[in-house]
């Protein structure tokens, strides 16, 4: 008896779980790239599509040779930067000619093999055939136009949407994920906010991916959500982020969040020096792999790292931490100190100076009360520090709600000049512990040392009690260190839209 010719549903679950099981990896081998974008000469009026494509073209052959490297040194995936194709200062009428129409991934869509299915659609293809060539998963920021006529009461003037997007192709070519940007920053207006939030994740052998864009991060949606809602393994992320010290330096802030969503973060800053943009990296839950800080050159930077495909299963996963369980419990400061006022990216902050090479400091603003306890090796007379504390609304280039307790160098030795940007500090530290009565359980935990460089996991460590603390033996020039709380239930309505703009 000649039996059937196709295995019964059982057996084809059994044969794809072993299949699944030899394939499916422990580890994989990241990469990121920061790109030194090549920008258009003039974006104030428009330039012909073989312009437009010209310039992309010029980009995507840099990119072409950080993924041809990459691969060749194993990578499974590379991520390259926001507006890494073709730059970012456009009008809504001069990035059209650089735009493509950008289908949903379920088309099943190779571009390299099928480039005109969805019209003319050439840098899509030339991507598709990166990956495909090379055998990489390829992340790139892209532009997306979408048609819509007078039946949609949204469509714009111009009968199209305009999106911030997010590609991936994976290592035959195909287009696996499409994310449109959803909290667009406010210089952005070439662009349009997407109707809805979108939760993008898929599925790899070396684990599940999520994807947002730059100024999302801040956001609960779809930043928190598509970790704490989807349970991805690792987060892709381009951006093109201007660092803004002493708290927003990119570096310092990527690794914070992902010590505190505790996924892999591949994050990808475009290189900018003029405009303060670099600090790409490559972060695990419980430590740095590999970043990139360069304010000294205009060349690009590629990076690469081993991470654990679903960090959740591993034994050196984090705890979670109660952010304000040690902080509750400690009593105020009965120290004699003299708060005063001081800014920190439009928000106002109160400070207290730290004025003597040890000391016990509390200071407290609504809800908030910061809590420092500290040892310098010495007070030097020429710089100064102080504990400051911010609960409240931030309302400039956008909306969100707030919790921060910094310890940080002041510019100067003027108390008016503390918040301001710095990038050295001598004083070293030899103890040091940060922490707060939040009010919310996503904070993130940054330590930035001199030159803006990030401190060692092996030399701080963030307690479960929510404390950000020293390790023995640790004798650090500390530039910023910080606790930086988000509460996404105090938010507006639509984070990323400034007043006046929230829908």
């Amino acid at each position: 008896m000649i039996g059937p010719r196709f295995p019964n549903y059982g057996s084809l679950f059994a044969l794809w779980s072993v299949v699944w099981s030899v394939s499916a990896l422990d580890t994989f081998i990241a990469a990121v790239y920061e790109h030194a974008v090549i920008l258009p000469n003039r974006t104030e009026t428009p330039v012909s599509k073989e312009d437009a494509l010209l310039l992309m073209n010029k980009n995507i052959d840099v990119l072409e040779n950080a993924v041809q490297l990459a691969a060749k040194q194993g990578a499974h995936i590379i991520v390259t930067p926001e507006d890494g194709i073709y730059g970012w200062v456009f009008t809504r009428e001069t990035i059209y000619p650089y735009l493509e129409d950008i289908p949903d991934p379920e088309v099943n869509w190779i571009p390299c093999r099928d480039p005109q299915r969805f019209g003319h659609t050439p840098v899509q293809e030339r991507l598709s055939c990166l990956a495909k060539d090379n055998s990489i998963y390829i992340v790139a920021n892209i532009g997306d136009k979408k048609p819509c006529n007078a039946h949609d009461p949204q469509c714009p003037a111009d009968g199209h949407y305009q999106h911030n997007t997010n590609v991936v192709f994976d290592s035959e070519g195909k287009l696996v994920a499409r994310y449109h940007k959803y909290n667009l920053f406010a210089p952005e207006i070439q662009f349009d906010f997407p109707k809805d939030s979108e939760l993008v994740a898929f599925e790899t052998p070396f684990g599940k991916f999520g994807l947002f864009t730059c100024f999302d991060i801040f956001s609960h949606d779809p930043a928190v959500v598509v970790v704490d809602d989807l349970g991805v393994d690792s987060v892709l992320y381009p951006a093109a982020w201007y660092n803004t010290l002493p708290l927003l330096s990119a570096v310092p802030f990527h690794s914070a969040w992902a010590r505190a969503m505790r996924v892999n973060l591949l994050a990808a800053n475009t290189h900018n020096t003029s405009m303060h943009m670099t600090g790409s990296g490559i972060y695990a839950p419980e430590a740095v792999r590999v970043f990139h800080y360069d304010m000294e050159t205009e060349s690009g930077q590629l990076l690469l790292a081993e991470l654990r495909a679903r960090p959740r299963l591993e034994p050196t996963f984090p705890a979670s931490v109660d952010w304000s369980a040690y902080a509750q419990s400690v009593k105020l400061s009965s120290c004699e100190q003299s708060n005063f006022p001081g800014m920190i990216y439009f928000d106002k902050f109160t400070f207290t100076e730290l004025k003597k090479d040890t000391g016990n400091y509390t200071v407290c603003q609504k809800d908030l009360c910061c809590h420092l306890t500290y040892r310098m090796s010495e007070k030097r007379m020429d710089e100064a520090y102080a504990l400051g504390v911010f609960d409240g609304l931030h309302t400039v280039e956008g909306q969100y709600y707030l919790q921060i307790c910094t310890l940080l160098k002041c510019q100067t030795t003027d108390l008016k000049t503390c918040g301001e940007p710095v990038g050295s500090a001598f004083t070293k530290f030899e103890e040091f512990s940060l922490s707060g009565t939040f009010g919310t359980s996503y904070v993130f935990p940054q330590m930035a040392l001199s030159g803006s460089q990030l401190a060692s996991e092996r030399h701080y460590e963030v307690s479960r009690d929510g404390r950000l603390r020293s390790r023995s033996g640790a004798s650090l020039p500390v530039l910023v260190s910080a606790l930086y709380g988000r509460v996404f239930e105090k938010d507006p309505p639509r984070l990323g839209q400034g007043p006046g703009k929230l829908q």
